[in-house]
C-alpha cells in the first residue's frame, strides 16, 4: 500500500478576502462615500486558494495553517471543508484574530491591503510530522507574511523530502522589499513558483547573498526596461541554487528552466473578470499535473489553463476548473 494519505499538503495562509471590483485608483478620504460596481466576501490567502483549487482538480488535499477563534476563522475553515480540503491540522488561535484582506480591483490590476492577524504566528512546528509523512507533496505559500514559518522552512522541507515527499514554494510578495532568507530554502525546494517580478527580486537577493560568500553570479535584472534576456538570466540564477523555477507571466504564459533548457508555454485568450488568485490556481494546476506524472511542458500548459479559467469570476475560487475542464 502507498504510504500517502494526501497527494498534496499545503502549508500557509488562509483568510477572508473582501473583493471590491471597479475600485477607484485613488479612493477619496475625508469621509467621502464612493459607489463601486460589486463587492464580495470570498475565501482568500494564497495557500487556501491553492489547496481549494487542487482539491477541485481531484487531488487528495490537506491544509495546515492558523486562523483565529472568530467568525472569520470559521468562514475560512468552512469554505475549505466545503471544497473537499482536510483542515484537521489547522490551528485555531484564541489569542489573535484571523488575517483579513481587502482587494481593490481596477481592471486587470489590484491593490491588496492585508491585516496579518495570526499569520505571523504560524510556525513550521505547527505542522505535525505524521502529516508530512502522509503527503506525497508539500507546498508552502506566502513565505514573507509568515516569518516563523520562514525561519523553519528549510528544516520542514528537509523533513518532507526525507519522508519521500517533493516540495514547492510560492513566496508571493515581500512587503518589506528585502527578499531575504531564501538561499538556504531553495536547495530543498523542488519547484519554485514566482511571478516575473518575484523571480527578479529573488534572483537578485540570492545572487547578492552568493556574492557576499564569493560565489555570486552576474545577474542583470534591470528595471522598467528589463527584457526576456534579463528574465532568462534570472531563472538560470534561481536554477543554479538547486530548484526548478516555473515563472508565471500572466498574459505571456509561463517560463521554466529545467535540465539546461528553457521551456516556454503561451497564454490562452481570455476575457478577464477578476485575476485575484490566478497565480494560486496556476500553482494548483501545475502540481496536479506533475503529481499525475505529466511532463513539465504539458504540466505548465495545464497550469496556464487553470490560471486563465480562474479569471472567469470574481474571487480566487469561484471559477477554478475541474481536471476535465483544465485538460479538454
Amino acid at each position: 500500500m502507498s504510504r500517502t494519505t494526501f497527494d498534496l499538503l499545503v502549508v500557509g495562509d488562509a483568510n477572508p478576502d473582501v473583493i471590491v471590483s471597479g475600485s477607484p485608483r485613488h479612493p477619496e478620504f475625508g469621509q467621502r462615500e464612493q459607489l463601486v460596481p460589486a463587492a464580495g466576501l470570498v475565501l482568500g490567502g494564497s495557500g487556501a486558494i491553492t489547496a481549494y483549487g487542487a482539491a477541485r482538480l481531484g487531488l487528495r488535499t490537506a491544509f495546515a495553517g492558523r486562523v483565529g477563534d472568530d467568525p472569520a476563522g470559521t468562514f475560512v475553515l468552512d469554505a475549505l471543508r466545503s471544497g473537499g480540503v482536510d483542515v484537521s491540522a489547522c490551528v485555531v488561535d484564541p489569542a489573535v484574530p484571523t488575517a483579513m484582506t481587502v482587494v481593490l480591483v481596477d481592471g486587470d490590476d489590484r491593490a491588496i491591503l492585508t491585516a496579518a492577524g495570526c499569520l505571523d504566528r504560524l510556525a513550521a512546528t505547527d505542522v505535525p510530522p505524521a502529516l508530512l509523512e502522509r503527503a506525497a507533496h508539500v507546498h508552502v505559500s506566502s513565505y514573507f507574511l509568515q516569518p516563523l514559518l520562514a525561519q523553519g522552512l528549510a528544516g520542514l522541507f528537509g523533513m518532507a523530502r526525507a519522508a519521500g515527499a517533493s516540495t514547492s514554494l510560492d513566496t508571493n510578495d515581500d512587503p518589506a522589499g528585502r527578499w531575504a532568507g531564501l538561499a538556504d530554502v531553495l536547495p530543498v525546494t523542488d519547484v519554485l513558483l514566482p511571478n516575473e517580478n518575484e523571480a527578479f527580486a529573488i534572483a537578485r537577493a540570492v545572487s547578492d547573498a552568493g556574492a557576499g560568500a564569493g560565489t555570486g553570479m552576474d545577474v542583470t535584472l534591470g528595471g522598467a526596461d528589463r527584457d526576456d534576456a534579463d528574465l532568462e538570466r534570472a531563472v538560470k540564477e534561481l536554477a543554479a541554487h538547486g530548484t526548478l523555477p516555473v515563472v508565471k507571466r500572466g498574459a505571456h504564459g509561463a517560463l521554466a528552466f529545467a535540465d539546461g533548457e528553457l521551456i516556454e508555454v503561451p497564454a490562452r485568450p481570455a476575457t478577464v473578470v477578476d485575476a485575484v488568485g490566478a497565480g494560486d490556481s496556476f500553482n494548483a494546476g501545475l502540481l496536479a499535473a506533475l503529481l499525475r506524472g505529466l511532463p513539465l511542458s504539458r504540466s505548465m500548459s495545464v497550469a496556464v489553463t487553470c490560471g486563465t479559467l480562474s479569471t472567469r469570476a470574481a474571487g480566487g475560487t469561484a471559477a477554478q476548473p475541474t481536471w476535465e475542464e483544465a485538460t479538454s
